[in-house]
């Protein structure tokens, strides 16, 4: 036999008994005289409580069967599922349940506060299930449902249903449910007596004037006056408040300005004292010279000379010293008219002899100073500021560095004569003033006759500077000698040595101690070492998976390499075997390589990640130094010195870097290189690069705007060739501690370029 679920006997037994308990309370608590004054006292209120909790839980227990009915009818027996995972319910915002803590003028809003406030902790049955608003005038239909009055009452105009379980429903099967109504006055009682104990006293205050509570004019005047005296305190704690906020702010102000102030007053100061020794040295160099051109009349037989010899120097030297500050070419005498007639003659015939030096070159001061020299101003007063800062910066380290050697430093300065910042300056000063500009020695074209124009990645000079390799996209390793390509014709520059390649080439390293070997990467990955002698392979690395973009023999150990790649990998590599020698896993694409030139466990890495890392091979766990600052993928790496590393970012900067003490030294902007490989070379004291503009760059490494460059112009292209707006510079290299360097382009075309005056 079936059982019947359309109505079950246990739900029609539920609902009559909660019917008949409702009613029973009803009647006779409600209607019973005796027992209606009993229901303010809480123990009834409670009992009242329990009564309508558990008609709650028997309705939602009637809804729920209910609702397994309809199921069924739909789908018959319901079938078993695997386990689901729960979803998390968002929980209620605080902000939305939050009670306004003022009080509106209207009188009604404070009963929709109440009415908040009861929502927050009601239960489901106390809301009125079409408006879902707290019950008003609350209503119980036959199917044990409660509503507001008018919304039952509206709902049966339109339908014949109970809007929960849509059982047949007419206004005469309702019922008035004032237990209902007299809990939700209580409870709204309950809520009026919390906001009142948790509200301000302004909150009461206001509240009891926009109630209409009686005050007499004596309390209305001495709530005044306490309320001004209020004010007043308030306005004065206010005025103290601002009072101390500007006097912390002139204080520290004055503070920062008096460190300025110092920082001023040394700076003077130093100018002051290298002041001095420079026009001391200057003295010194000029009775030196002296010196110089009297010795050289005595050789002419001249006996005016030998007698004016020792006198004039005595007194020249004493008036050089009494007018420190404007050095004469020559001045005899001490300023006696007497003692200045003797030396009339010989002075003259001393300028005489001078000007005729001038001639032969030996004058190093000339009336009209030489083209050079205002050349080398003019650069100084273009980049004054750059220059001041790097004055600056010097005197201050080496200041500070005297007191750490406060006794080298004096020994240094008592026998020079200068202070360490300002010999370091004068060495920038003259290293940056000494070139402004670069001008070619001579070009040759990388791509062949018949061929699309080749862009070469790499160009290395080898261990002598007597060779240079070229390679790129054309897939040949092309090795020239610079003096050839110096010295003869354009049009007969033939590479000594051609080795074809299997994929085209990222990148070039010439072995630093044997002669005849190079290393290549190319973009298969694969990093080989050549020997040019036999234009033959000596070994083969196939490890990386990826692209590999940079490959650096060791300085120290010729047998050792290094390479990088799109895997995210570095590879050490050693001649003597096949297989990698350790492998360092990063997170970012390789862009560049390169070996500490003093030392071959110290390797930096230009890193996709907007960072140079620089790994000590004994611990690869993590880099010794990390240096950020780029805002995009480091592109190339190069040592200058044991200790001064220089990166360049496709976001137009070069970096310096001090990979001993984890600083900054530098930043350098005026080439723009947004996406490609634009080359970077360096020497002791310059930095130079491609741009993307196809101009060539050159930095001096204490400068940051740049010292001079060179644009490869499209008029100097074939004029069959289109799109020469889009060539970059695609590679550069210096040539070892000289001011002469190697540029190439997009195009495939290579100049050999010098720095000149």
């Amino acid at each position: 036999m079936t059982k019947t679920v359309t109505n079950p006997p246990s739900t029609s037994h539920r609902h009559s008994a909660v019917l008949f308990f409702h009613h029973f309370f009803f009647f006779f608590f409600i209607r019973t005289p005796k027992l209606k004054s009993l229901t303010t006292k809480p123990h009834l209120l409670l009992l009242l409580l329990l009564c309508h909790s558990f008609i709650g839980s028997s309705n939602a227990l009637i809804r729920t069967q209910k609702k397994k009915k309809q199921k069924k009818k739909k789908m018959g027996e319901i079938p078993s599922t695997g386990a689901l995972v729960p979803a998390v319910k968002p929980e209620p915002s605080p902000e939305s349940a939050a009670v306004e803590p003022s009080l509106p003028p209207e009188p009604q809003f404070q009963t929709t506060v109440d009415e908040d406030v009861i929502m927050e902790d009601a239960d489901k049955d106390m809301l009125c299930p079409i408006c879902m608003q707290i019950i008003k005038d609350a209503f119980l239909t036959a199917c044990g449902h409660s509503f507001c009055y008018m919304c039952i009452v509206t709902h049966l105009h339109n339908k014949s249903n109970c809007p929960c379980c849509s059982h047949y429903l007419t206004v005469s099967h309702m019922f008035p449910n004032f237990l209902l109504d007299k809990i939700l006055q209580f409870l709204k009682k309950n809520s009026s007596s919390q906001m009142a104990n948790t509200a301000s006293p302004f909150q009461n205050l206001r509240q009891a004037l926009e109630q209409g509570h009686d005050m007499s004019i004596k309390e209305l005047d001495g709530l005044l006056s306490l309320l001004s005296e209020k004010k007043r305190k308030m306005e004065q704690e206010e005025a103290e408040t601002n009072m101390q906020l500007i006097l912390s702010f002139l204080h520290c102000l004055k503070r920062q300005k008096l460190e300025e102030l110092n920082e001023i007053q040394s700076d003077l100061q130093y100018i002051k004292e290298d002041i001095n020794s420079v026009e001391r040295h200057k003295i010194e160099l000029y009775r030196g010279k002296e010196r110089f051109l009297v010795r050289t009349r005595i050789l002419v037989n001249d006996p005016l000379a030998t007698n004016s010899w020792p006198s004039s120097i005595d007194e020249h030297g004493s008036a050089i010293i009494n007018g420190a500050h404007s050095v004469p070419v020559v001045q005899m005498g001490s300023g006696n008219s007497q003692s200045q007639k003797p030396d009339v003659m010989p002075q003259t015939k001393f300028q005489g002899l001078q000007r005729k030096d001038a001639y032969s070159g030996l004058d190093l001061q000339s009336v009209t100073p030489s083209a050079m020299v205002v050349a080398r101003k003019r650069q100084i007063y273009s980049q004054f500021n750059e220059l001041q800062k790097c004055y600056l910066r010097k005197r201050r380290y080496w200041n500070r560095q005297s007191h750490k050697w406060e006794e080298r430093d004096r020994n240094t300065v008592s026998r020079e004569g200068y202070n360490l910042g300002l010999e370091d300056f004068q060495s920038v000063l003259s290293t940056f003033t000494r070139y402004s500009r670069l001008r070619v020695l001579a070009e040759l074209r990388h791509g062949d006759l018949f061929q699309s124009p080749n862009i070469v990645s790499s160009i290395e000079f080898d261990r002598d500077d007597e060779l240079f390799a070229t390679a790129g996209v054309s897939r040949r390793i092309k090795v020239f000698e610079f003096s050839s390509v110096v010295n003869e014709p354009e049009d007969v520059h033939c590479p000594i040595v051609e080795m074809p390649t299997r994929s085209k080439l990222s990148c070039l390293s010439w072995n630093k101690n044997m002669k005849n070997h190079i290393a290549s990467s190319d973009y298969e990955g694969i990093v080989t070492v050549w020997d040019i002698t036999t234009c033959q392979s000596v070994m083969e690395y196939e490890e990386h998976e990826k692209r590999a973009w940079s490959v650096d023999f060791s300085h120290t150990e010729p047998s050792m390499l290094v390479s990088g790649s799109d895997d995210c990998k570095v590879k050490i590599w050693c001649t003597k075997q096949e297989a990698s020698v350790l492998t360092i896993d990063m997170k970012a694409n390789i862009c560049s390589v390169q070996y500490n030139p003093g030392s071959s466990i110290y390797v930096a890495v230009g890193s996709a990640d907007h960072h140079t890392h620089y790994y000590d091979l004994r611990n690869i766990s993590q880099p010794l130094h990390t240096f950020s600052g780029t805002s995009k993928a480091v592109s190339y790496v190069k040592f200058l010195s044991n200790y001064e590393l220089a990166s360049a970012s496709t976001d137009s900067t070069l970096r310096l870097w001090d990979v001993k003490e984890n600083l900054p030294l530098g930043t350098y902007r005026g080439h723009t290189n947004e996406k490609n490989f634009v080359g970077l070379s360096v020497n002791s004291e310059y930095i130079a690069c491609g741009s993307e503009t196809n101009e060539v760059y050159v930095y001096h490494k204490a400068i940051s705007k740049p010292m001079a460059r060179y644009k490869i112009d499209s008029s100097e292209l074939n004029e069959n060739e289109d799109g020469s707006g889009s060539y970059f510079i695609s590679a550069v290299s210096w040539k070892r501690d000289s001011p002469t360097m190697l540029a190439a382009n997009s195009q495939g075309t290579l100049k050999v370029l010098v720095l000149a005056a």
